[in-house]
């Protein structure tokens, strides 16, 4: 059975002290070995020294897991991991928050607090994400708790870009990575998801060119020391970027991959998002597979309606939409992007401007050229309320090439120019030479 000095000796060891550091000034080296070896009761006054200096509670070194306060939060954060699964955020936040995790050891509290950060972030409270997030990450790092601090560092990271300060995401995790690496954990599934979540913090930054680098160097360091989940996490992250290339054939193969790697059985809202990711490429290229893709959308809306968003589900009927106007079925692709519109009622989204443009199409198709006009306009209206990026510019050239094709020339230009703009190529005309367009116009 496990004794008082055996949980003392191996909360010592797991955290790299030695006897006598353990012994710090209250203690004596010797007195810390006759608890460990079994031959002294020690009191609680020393025990309490010694959790403290543990990170522990002095329950923990009493019972182990065992003991009633720590049974009782392990099973609530349990609980709270199920809600979190069953898409219950709020149920999951209001469970860690009845927590008091001042009694409970410090691994416990750090789970809680990644546990409640998660929830925060799945209602789209950001800003009380990164409040739990950020003292984390330093404590973690001060700490040296390498597995934690990665787990911690990938949440905040994703935080930071949901946000949009690119910068601060990059900085936490290009510093983390380097101290895991320095750990020895190049290749484990955090310091790979990290990795793959850092891929994101190139792309969103418009680095497409260290983002192809980076995530090259990534696939052979996942091939090379990581599990098949890391490995997908991987292969994902790095078909996003090859798609972002137009490099269609690569994208595929890449998600073709990560989907046989992440195909495990387990309950999760990767799977089905990757499915929905694959769904997307299906649909783009020079040679659309809408059949294929109708499938893969058909696989991951069960989960994604148990696991996701209305968001999520909104782009299955943009998808599903696109690839009915790709088979010919016009009718039904206006009732998939009108579905698309009505979970997205009130937001402006570049969802939304996406499945306007799908419904655009499919009023077109099916001779509606006023309809299709006022769809076309809505999503030039949501796109204009919206930040720049590299996916609103996509979305800002998907308009231009409609209203170019309906005759909309002055219309397309615009469109063509805010693709342009928020894509990186802003106009670079000298002074002169607009003073003289000035003067001709004029």
């Amino acid at each position: 059975m496990t004794t008082i000095g055996d949980r003392v000796r191996q909360a010592r060891v797991a955290s790299g002290l030695s006897q006598t550091a353990l012994a710090g000034g209250s203690l004596s080296p010797s007195y810390v070995s006759l608890i460990e070896s079994g031959r002294r009761e020690p009191t609680d006054s020393a025990l309490a020294l010694l959790a403290e200096r543990l990170g522990l509670t002095v329950e923990y070194l009493k019972f182990g897991d065992q003991g009633p306060v720590e049974a009782r939060a392990r099973l609530a954060l349990d609980y709270a991991q199920l809600d979190l699964v069953s898409g219950e955020f709020a149920a999951a936040r209001d469970r860690v928050l009845a927590m008091d995790t001042s009694i409970v050891t410090r691994s416990v509290r750090i789970k809680a607090q990644l546990t409640l950060a998660s929830a925060h972030e799945k209602l789209g409270d950001l800003d009380s994400s990164v409040a739990i997030l950020e003292p984390l990450v330093q404590e973690l790092s001060e700490s040296g708790d390498m597995i934690d601090l990665a787990l911690a560092a990938t949440a905040l990271v994703g935080d930071y870009m949901e946000s949009g300060d690119f910068g601060r995401a990059k900085e936490i995790g290009e510093s983390t990575l380097s101290a895991l690496d320095g750990s020895g954990l190049t290749g484990t599934d955090e310091y790979l998801r990290l990795g793959a979540t850092v891929l994101w913090v190139y792309f969103a930054r418009g680095d497409l060119v260290f983002a192809t680098h980076r995530a090259a160097e990534l696939v052979r360091e996942a091939d090379r020391l990581g599990t098949p989940r890391g490995r997908g996490s991987v292969y994902w992250n790095a078909a996003v970027i090859a798609e972002q290339r137009h490099d269609y054939s690569l994208a595929k193969r890449y998600t073709e991959r990560a989907l046989a790697l992440l195909d495990d059985g387990e309950i999760s809202r990767d799977l089905p998002r990757l499915r929905m990711h694959f769904a997307t490429l299906l649909l783009r290229g020079d040679s659309p597979e809408p059949g294929s893709a109708l499938e893969q959308l058909d696989l991951a809306e069960p989960e994604i309606r148990l696991l996701g968003s209305q968001v999520d589900l909104a782009e299955i009927d943009t998808e599903r939409a696109r690839a009915h106007v790709l088979l010919g079925d016009a009718f039904t692709a206006v009732t998939h992007a009108r579905s698309a519109l009505d979970r997205l009622a009130g937001e402006t989204r570049l969802e939304g401007a996406d499945a306007q443009v799908v419904l655009g199409d499919a009023l077109y198709a099916l001779g509606d050229k006023d309809a299709a006009a006022r769809a076309y306009s809505w999503a030039a209206e949501m796109l204009s309320m919206m930040t720049a990026s590299r996916q609103s510019a996509a979305v800002w050239r998907d308009l231009g090439d409609r209203f170019y094709g309906s005759g909309e020339v002055s219309r397309a230009a615009v469109a063509y120019d805010r693709a342009l703009r928020e894509a990186g190529y802003p106009a670079n005309v000298p002074t002169p030479v607009r003073e003289l367009w000035a003067s001709t116009t004029g």
